[in-house]
């Protein structure tokens, strides 16, 4: 097979570029085909040096570090590229990557990190949170996002095999696109944590600091139980947080990845607050042996097995995580580290590269024999 890789934009370093990441292991030979590549963004990962075959708009200004600019734009980018050389497309899609044009005798395969949220299940959130839900902004904005909406049911008729990271994603495209999804959980970084350090009396949260992410809620949580918590993330609403944060509350700041693997592998446990697809942070916790306190919904009840590995709470709410931090606090010795860490292992980066080459074989070997794919 001639198999070329399609990614939406390459200017951070991510949970969708891991996921590129370990395709490009499995496929060590196909080009990138990216609207935007930063090369220095990918410095020190696994992607740094890899051939990537960028659009139009990688000659656009400032569009290595603006690329939001530019998202109008990357419907009719993501169009432009040629793939007629290739047998087997492989996207990884959380916008426009499923757009590219192929032939019927080319199969497409994407991985979906999501639908575009923004657009879809999040649409009146976005305008109100980014403040485009007043006066002439708005209405353009609001015309963006329909025509977005328009140009991304038409481009997901052109994928040939749905994949994505989680059942609640799956849910998601169906409501969406009308389209099955295999779901295959995405790559976490397992063998960077050990399981078997001492617990210290600190609960850890770590994220950026935007607002679905409920950050501010969780300091305010822990001020109310007067318990000790340790924030590491940075971001937009990092004086929100600081405001809800009482004197039992120590926010680092952006971390190193050793300092944050320290902190996961000594807390009493990690608070999760956020609706996430997948959710790699509950799934590090754990490989560091930390049991979990999330908000259950989304893809932490994928992840976290409750009563066992972590506790969920019904709301996004002071009192929710309140309650349920106290009912940890009374069941504490019930969770075990060990169990926490084998829970991980289900997403480990050699159990992702197994899963999703030995679906491809699969759906390769009935295109080749003309026999319908097959569905989830």
């Amino acid at each position: 097979m001639n198999v070329a890789l399609v990614h939406e934009w390459l200017t951070s370093y991510a949970g969708s570029e891991k996921v590129l990441e370990a395709v490009c292991e499995l496929f060590p030979q196909a080009p990138i085909h990216s609207v935007i590549h930063n090369p220095a963004a990918m410095e020190g990962t696994g992607l740094a040096g890899r051939e990537v075959i960028t659009s139009f708009l990688q000659r656009m200004p400032l569009s290595r570090r603006k690329w939001n600019l530019y998202l109008p734009l990357m419907p009719l980018a993501i169009e432009q590229f040629d793939l007629n050389a290739y047998d087997l497309v492989l996207s990884c899609n959380h916008a426009v990557a499923k757009g590219v044009l192929t032939r019927a005798d080319q199969l497409h395969i994407s991985y979906h990190c999501t639908p575009i949220r923004y657009a879809w299940d999040l649409y009146q959130p976005y305008l109100q949170q980014s403040g485009l839900h007043r006066k002439l902004r708005g209405w353009l904005a609001r015309w963006f996002l329909h025509r977005i909406r328009q140009w991304d049911v038409n481009a997901a008729n052109r994928v040939d095999v749905y994949v994505c990271l989680s059942h609640y994603v799956a849910q998601r495209i169906w409501k969406t696109y009308r389209r099955k999804s295999f779901v295959i959980y995405p790559p976490v970084d397992v063998d960077r944590f050990r399981a078997d350090q001492k617990r210290e009396p600190f609960y850890l949260t770590v994220s950026r600091m935007t607002p679905y992410k409920k950050m501010d809620v969780i300091a305010a949580a822990f001020t109310e139980l007067d318990l000790p918590l340790v924030i590491i993330g940075d971001g937009p609403e990092r004086k929100k947080v600081e405001r809800a944060a009482g004197r039992n509350v120590t926010i680092l700041g952006k971390q190193s990845d050793a300092v944050v693997a320290e902190l996961l592998q000594q807390c009493r446990a990690f608070v999760f607050a956020a609706d996430e697809d997948f959710g790699i942070a509950p799934v590090e916790a754990q490989a560091a042996g930390a049991p979990v306190i999330a908000f259950g919904k989304g893809g932490a009840t994928e992840t976290i097995l409750n009563g066992k590995t972590g506790l969920f709470f019904s709301e996004q709410s002071v009192a929710s995580i309140v309650d349920a931090v106290k009912r940890f606090e009374s069941e504490r010795d019930t969770f075990d580290s060990a169990a926490c860490r084998e829970n991980a292992m289900r997403f480990a980066r050699d159990v992702f590269q197994r899963d999703y080459r030995k679906l491809i074989e699969e759906q390769w070997q009935r295109f080749q024999a003309g026999e319908p794919l097959r569905e989830p």
